[in-house]
């Protein structure tokens, strides 16, 4: 019956210390994502690649670029409204793919 006892209590230890690791990992992800989020800078957008432009027109044909912003590894901040009145921002990579932050 001990070792029953002890087993359980170093799998129940295991498991905690697994779970802390990855909240951390979590957490670092996280804060990554919103430093990069940070990192953009505004271009005008005519500037911005045919891709990216086309990528908007197909997938959101009543949107209207009204903002853009770019960072050193050439993602896009796309802040679109549509002709609705409903307003949002997207991010692109500049091959047009969708970028989820």
């Amino acid at each position: 019956m001990k070792k029953l006892v002890v087993v359980v209590a170093l799998a129940f230890g295991s498991l905690t210390a697994f779970a802390q690791d990855v909240e951390t990992a979590v957490e670092e992800v996280a804060t990554e994502a919103v430093a990069a989020q940070d990192d953009f800078s505004e271009v005008a957008v005519v500037e911005l690649p045919e891709a990216v432009t086309a990528a908007v027109a197909k997938n959101y044909p009543t949107a209207t670029i009204d903002k853009a912003y770019t960072n050193e590894t050439q993602q896009f901040k796309l802040e679109v409204s549509l002709e609705d009145g409903t307003s949002g921002t997207l991010y692109a990579d500049a091959e047009g793919n969708w970028i989820e932050l």
